[in-house]
């Protein structure tokens, strides 16, 4: 499901309407991603948890180069 699909899903199941439904979907999102960037976890009890990670690099190559990168 992508976001059109979901502001489809959005606007069938509350009878909304898709301009309405878009900015309810796209108020989540943001609320969402504001708390990332405050270093918050967001938790969706039956959904998920989306908190922010930090993960050391990895070694890689450049396809193109074939030169080592992280």
């Amino acid at each position: 499901m992508n976001k059109t699909e979901l502001i489809d899903a959005v606007a069938q199941a509350t009878e909304l309407s898709k301009v309405a439904s878009s900015k309810a979907v796209d108020a989540v999102l943001a609320a969402i991603g504001k708390s990332l960037r405050n270093g918050e976890s967001v938790v969706l009890t039956g959904f998920g948890t989306f908190s922010v990670r930090e993960r050391p690099a990895r070694s890689g190559h450049n396809p193109k180069t074939g030169q080592p990168m992280e």
